[in-house]
């Protein structure tokens, strides 16, 4: 059976048509812009999402051997699109980037008990739909008042092309307004935000049937998808009890659960797997200081990644400068959008090469110690971890992930995970049944996992201190 999967991205969608065996035939991808009104909003058209879902379903259907029977979808967590009755959006989307409800997060944290917020599956953040909606109440009434549904972005696109209104298990449970445990709509969580409860879609399987849909090649059968970390799973092939580590513009530590077993400490987030509600769920460390930070870091030297990887090749010292790569906050383990970053230990001897080694080493601390989280939460990651993402493309930063996790990396090529796991959920499955192989296994060095242990334990004594604006 032939599928084809949509993945709706922060700042671009891509669309795939996979076989049977969950071999990607033909792909295509299409950018679109995240805007900023003002500082720390980040926005983004749903109607530019609708144009550029269409292209890329057409690309990726054109010369089909044979036929393409369903379509699903994966899309971007968190966000929230209000529209009226015909699916119109009222404004530009918000996304889960958006830092404007963090004064609604606080307020959120003061109501809510730990308890009440561990059943939610997070911490009271921003840019979640609890708190984005929150602010919205507050600061844009008369378009609320307006609003007749509520959506999660992959649940909009797919009801504009033509599948019924509905959300999944895994898209829901990053609301904030979902109880991970029982499985459906948070009554607390609604009233707090004083959100009607005929505003949010019905809760249904993520392989089930609503509607079709159309790319001018005659309709497709639509199931409802999940959200993108769950469709990644799904498409990596991941069993309970197992996790993958993924490093790209931010950084994911997942570890599958067979039960919802809540984090107390709210330093990471429990979400469910896409399938049924109860079907299972997952541990997840969102790490935001990874590629945003590297890029920003680097660009502040006129350096380029290679430049960086040959200084980081020579190996991390003990005099180098140590990089805190908190540029605009951190969700796990800190959860506070108010870090900042900085650099210790600079002296008369630190040079170019030094203080480029040292970005990328302040990455990967904080993916570690966003591992440190999920698995201090009693989630332990597996023997052997798969890696995928752009922290699988050099060999020295490989090497770094492992030495400052303390994780054994299994190299796994696998760029469209999301999209294909949306495409088997199209064929009725939650799980790849010939997930990708990796390329090697890369595994830690004890006398640099001691030195970073140390390096590490200065980053964080840093991030901790830090002054209060």
């Amino acid at each position: 059976m032939t599928t084809l999967g949509i993945d709706l991205g922060t700042g671009s969608v891509k669309a795939a048509r996979v076989s049977a065996d969950g071999t990607v035939e033909r792909k295509a991808r299409h950018p679109y812009p995240v805007t900023a009104p003002h500082p720390g909003w980040a926005e983004s058209d749903p109607l530019a999402w609708l144009s550029a879902a269409r292209e890329v379903a057409t690309q990726a259907l054109a010369d089909a051997p044979g036929p393409v029977e369903a379509v699903g979808f994966s899309g971007q967590m968190h966000g929230v699109v209000v529209t009226d009755a015909a699916l119109t959006p009222l404004r530009p989307a918000i996304l889960w980037a958006d830092g404007r409800s963090s004064g609604q997060a606080l307020a959120l944290a003061h109501d809510l008990s730990a308890e009440d917020l561990s059943r939610l599956g997070s911490p009271a953040v921003p840019g979640f739909a609890a708190t984005t909606l929150a602010w919205l109440y507050e600061n844009e009434p008369a378009l609320m008042a307006r609003a007749v549904h509520v959506l999660q972005p992959k649940d909009w696109l797919r009801a504009s092309l033509g599948g019924g209104l509905a959300t999944d298990p895994s898209d829901a449970s990053g609301t904030l307004l979902y109880d991970v445990v029982s499985g459906g709509w948070s009554e607390r969580a609604g009233t707090w935000v004083g959100l009607p409860s005929t505003l949010l879609p019905s809760i249904a399987a993520s392989t089930a049937h609503v509607g079709e849909v159309s790319f001018g090649a005659g309709p497709l059968a639509c199931v409802v998808g999940g959200a993108d970390t769950a469709c990644a799973l799904a498409g990596l092939g991941i069993g309970p009890e197992e996790g993958f580590l993924a490093v790209g513009s931010g950084a994911q530590v997942v570890r599958r659960m067979t039960s919802p077993k809540l984090d107390a400490s709210l330093r990471t987030h429990t979400f469910a797997i896409a399938g049924v509600a109860g079907q299972g769920w997952y541990r997840i460390g969102a790490v935001q200081s990874a590629g945003l930070s590297l890029t920003a870091a680097l660009a502040w030297f006129g350096a380029s990644v290679e430049e960086a990887s040959a200084a980081l090749a020579e190996g991390v010292r003990a005099d180098d400068p140590v990089f805190v790569p908190y540029l605009s906050g951190e969700r796990t383990p800190f959860m506070d959008p108010g870090m900042r970053g900085s650099w210790l230990g600079l002296s008369l001897a630190t040079d170019r090469a030094s203080m480029l080694r040292s970005i990328l080493e302040g990455v990967a601390q904080a993916v570690a110690l966003g591992v440190s989280a999920v698995q201090d939460s009693g989630e332990p990651m597996p023997e052997v971890v798969p890696l995928v993402g752009g922290g699988t493309n050099d060999a020295s930063f490989r090497q770094l992930l492992a030495d400052a996790t303390g994780l054994s990396l299994a190299v796994t090529d696998a760029p469209d995970a999301a999209v294909v796991g949306a495409a088997l959920l199209a064929a009725g499955l939650t799980s790849n049944p010939n997930p990708a192989g990796h390329r090697e296994v890369v595994t830690p060095e004890p006398e640099a996992m001691a030195l970073l242990a140390e390096r590490r334990g200065r980053m964080v004594a840093s991030a901790i201190t830090r002054e209060e604006p």
